[in-house]
């Protein structure tokens, strides 16, 4: 329903009512959610945003050269440029996140004609988060608002309200948000893959360094060893946010944590103080601002449970993974198999259905989209485009389900079909005669 066929190809526009128009962040996950499955989606918003790159300074559009949009409507306001949303510029994790999605996309799919054509776009969105981070007294990506009109909190959790210390005090910008950095550490990462096929040794070994040091200072900066987790947020003054959120589960899917800290990120989220029994809250029980209600302070959001999931995937955290990915489902029963922009965190009771958020978005694209995320999480499936492998890592299938076939599943030219099955406490994972013959399926049990 939200996908428009544009000039620049398929673009899932964010949600209805609120947010029918092109936004960055939104599209740009979904594009992620669904890339495993259809390429075409990401292509289109690769494109879209790559076009629509800020080439200029505007503080009045919060734009600098090589930002990427975060989101572009119509209307009397825009037009009069009474309000700054006609093409505005104000998020923070939009540019690291177009990197991200690009390299994503080049694994997934082994085009690298297509990363060529973006390479300029790629290129100028770099140096902006190159820049932000030298700008920066120690290397993050941070944002501050340049007028009035703009947002005041620029990265997913743009309400006004959603990133504060624990006494409850607002911070002063530059704000660094601790998934915001991680999204950078894996878009430097990301060029320096890519830099590598195209044979540039040299800058990607640049990229490569940089991306090593940012990680170094977030493990640094943000890690609350008293209270094993990772605090929101870094202020203006360099004082830490220690406030426990869904952000440092965001962070698990950039691959930042070590083990040992993902593992504790992981139990705390699925624990009572995080998890509602319908997916993760975005703050925890008992935090300043905690409220089951609110936009972002306590509500679930499907879309940031998925990337949690996806990032628990990452460390081998499978149960969790199953776990989330069956609350999820359970709560979109509950909504007529359509899942909301957000609702509210109350803690699950048995006979009791999620709490529906008044005013959410009803689709929303990336609500909608992390039901795939989840899926590709639970079958621990990846695609190699270079190698044309898929591989498999210790498949697991969601509760209730003992088989799932996966047809027309594109592998640079081939097209193949996928089974999973379970067999006693194991899912075995298997093509079907003939289907993958020039593709290799590689399965870890």
């Amino acid at each position: 329903m939200l996908t428009s066929e544009l000039p620049t190809g398929p673009y899932p526009y964010a949600g209805i009512p609120w947010f029918s128009a092109a936004f960055g962040r939104d599209a740009i996950v979904t594009a992620l959610q669904t890339l495993w499955l259809d390429s075409a989606i990401a292509r289109g918003v690769l494109s879209f945003l790559a076009h629509h790159q800020a080439t200029e300074t505007s503080s009045f559009q919060d734009a600098a050269p090589g930002k990427i949009l975060h989101e572009s409507r119509k209307g009397e306001m825009t037009a009069l440029r009474e309000l700054p949303f006609g093409r505005y510029y104000g998020s923070v994790d939009t540019t690291p996140l177009f990197v991200l999605l690009a390299g994503a996309y080049a694994e997934r799919t082994g085009d690298l004609e297509f990363i060529d054509g973006l390479w300029p776009a790629l290129l100028a969105a770099t140096a902006w988060i190159e820049r932000v981070g030298d700008a920066h007294p120690h290397g993050f990506v941070g944002y501050a608002r340049a007028t009035e009109t703009g947002l005041s909190n620029q990265a997913w959790k743009d309400s006004d309200d959603s990133v504060f210390h624990a006494d409850g005090r607002f911070p002063v910008g530059p704000i660094a948000t601790v998934e915001v950095q991680g999204f950078a550490y894996a878009a430097l990462n990301m060029m320096a893959q890519v830099a590598e096929r195209r044979g540039e040794a040299m800058i990607a070994m640049r990229w490569r360094v940089h991306a090593n040091t940012l990680r170094a200072l977030i493990e640094e900066r943000f890690w609350m060893p008293e209270l094993h987790f990772y605090g929101i947020a870094e202020d203006g003054a360099g004082e830490l946010c220690r406030v426990r959120t869904s952000n440092a589960g965001q962070l698990l899917y950039s691959g930042v944590p070590d083990p040992e800290r993902a593992r504790q990120i992981c139990q705390q989220l699925l624990s009572p103080s995080f998890n509602s029994g319908w997916g993760i809250r975005t703050l925890a029980e008992g935090e300043t601002y905690y409220n089951p209600m609110s936009y972002h302070n306590g509500s679930v959001w499907p879309h940031d449970t998925a990337l949690c999931a996806a990032g628990f995937a990452q460390y081998g955290e499978r149960d969790g993974v199953v776990r989330l990915a069956d609350e999820i489902f359970e709560a979109a029963v509950h909504f007529g198999m359509r899942l909301p922009e957000l609702f509210c965190g109350f803690a699950r009771t048995p006979g009791t259905p999620p709490i529906a958020y008044p005013v959410a978005c009803l689709p929303q694209a990336w609500a909608a989209g992390s039901a795939f995320m989840l899926l590709q999480a639970c079958l621990g499936l990846r695609i190699d485009g270079w190698r044309r492998e898929i591989c498999i890592d210790e498949p697991r299938l969601p509760a209730g389900i003992d088989r799932l076939t996966i047809e027309n599943l594109a592998v640079g030219a081939q097209r193949i079909t996928l089974q999973f099955r379970r067999v006693e406490q194991r899912v075995v994972a298997y093509t079907e005669d003939g289907s993958g013959a020039a593709v290799s399926v590689l399965v870890h049990a």
